[in-house]
């Protein structure tokens, strides 16, 4: 059997990064429909992601202190401004968006919309110049093929509505808080729902932003636990201060039960704040960021499930279209990401084989064919 690095099967390290990104997505959903319902009883939003980077700080950090205690870079001017920089674009940013989104919109909804990020990952590698752009080639032609339909199926969920579906039978108590939540109706709910995928779409620019800053500064300090931990760190302090703008400094909303405003900021702060940013950070070692970003349509398809029967969300005709776009595209982007890492990986390989001995041959000295020496024979190789 072969044998990779760890003493794995080959077979079974190739299938890390897929098992743990498609172990996130289902962590992702999980958010999802914990934060809707908990935002929507209620709870502040900004109070949430404070709560939320505070509890992924106190996970992660004894950790980074204990497993990184001796590998652990140091932490130079630029990488500091990098992380604070990361520390802006998500648990300020995207965090804050997402949450006032999801709020006016829906949890199925945001999920939904949030596929772009890989089309807006890809567009943004491609500016800086991480992401190589080759149209001659198939890869190259199903990434631009998989952005536009990406982006096509974001439009046409933004535009279009249509008729509603019911995933499950409702009671009519259940069918009030369906309206609410899932209407998108005329005058103030279609102003409400819009401003919500604006800022859906900010969400989902930040996160994008952040996976390739993220990726960037990985390279120039390859510690992932304590970059987590220094991201929540920074990010619980900067949420804090918009907290108390926002709020107008007052304590009330600060103050939660032992009810799901208590399990939101554990829930997101544990498993989709300080584990998904340290398995996120392994993954985009190997794979890179655009890899990291394709495989939002299984949180989609989880959410869309989940917040049919937990929240009575209905789901509409646009919105099933577009997503059905948006998976093609999609797919059709991981494939072609698929096999820019098939390519570098056959070239290291060959590289590693190219230094191979082509001729031998006899070069006569004559000083010591005089002195009755042997003659020796010289290798040339030549390196391809």
């Amino acid at each position: 059997m072969l044998i990779g690095g760890n003493g794995c099967p080959k077979a079974l390290q190739k299938m890390k990064p897929y098992v743990a990104m498609i172990l996130l997505q289902f962590s992702y959903a999980g958010m999802f429909i914990i934060s809707v319902a908990t935002l929507k009883d209620g709870m502040n939003q900004f109070v949430l992601v404070v709560y939320r980077n505070i509890v992924a700080a106190a996970v992660i950090a004894p950790f980074a202190l204990w497993f990184e205690r001796k590998g652990r870079p140091k932490i130079t001017p630029i990488i500091f401004i990098k992380i604070l920089a990361l520390a802006v674009l998500e648990p300020v940013l995207e965090q804050n968006f997402y949450c006032m989104g999801a709020k006016l919109t829906s949890a199925s909804f945001a999920s939904t919309l949030e596929n772009i990020i890989p089309a807006i990952t890809y567009l943004m590698a491609l500016v800086l110049r991480t992401e190589k752009f080759d149209i001659r080639r198939r890869r190259g032609q199903a990434k631009v093929i998989g952005t536009l339909l990406t982006v096509a199926g974001a439009v046409l969920m933004i535009l279009y509505k249509g008729p509603i579906f019911d995933l499950v039978f409702y009671s009519k108590a259940r069918e009030k808080q369906s309206n609410s939540a899932s209407s998108i109706g005329q005058g103030k709910d279609r102003s409400k729902w819009m401003k919500g995928t604006f800022m859906i779409i900010g969400s989902s620019t930040s996160w994008s932003a952040f996976l390739i800053l993220q990726s960037n500064t990985l390279e120039s300090y390859p510690a992932e636990l304590t970059l987590t931990a220094l991201i929540c760190s920074m990010g619980a302090v900067m949420s804090t201060t918009v907290a108390l703008v926002a709020n107008h400094a007052s304590s009330k909303p600060w103050i939660i039960g032992l009810d799901k405003r208590l399990l939101a900021p554990i829930y997101t702060g544990v498993v989709c704040t300080g584990v998904a940013y340290y398995v996120q950070g392994i993954v985009m070692k190997e794979r890179g960021p655009v890899f990291a970003s394709a495989f939002s349509p299984l949180v989609m398809i989880m959410t869309a499930i989940m917040g049919s029967f937990i929240l009575a969300e209905k789901l509409s005709l646009g919105m099933i279209i577009g997503a059905i776009i948006m998976v093609a595209g999609l797919y059709a982007l991981l494939w072609g990401k698929s096999r820019d890492y098939i390519s570098s990986s056959e070239i290291e390989r060959n590289a590693g084989e190219s230094e191979l001995p082509v001729a031998t041959s006899n070069v006569s000295n004559r000083d010591s064919s005089m002195n009755g020496q042997d003659t020796k024979d010289e290798k040339i190789s030549i390196v391809l």
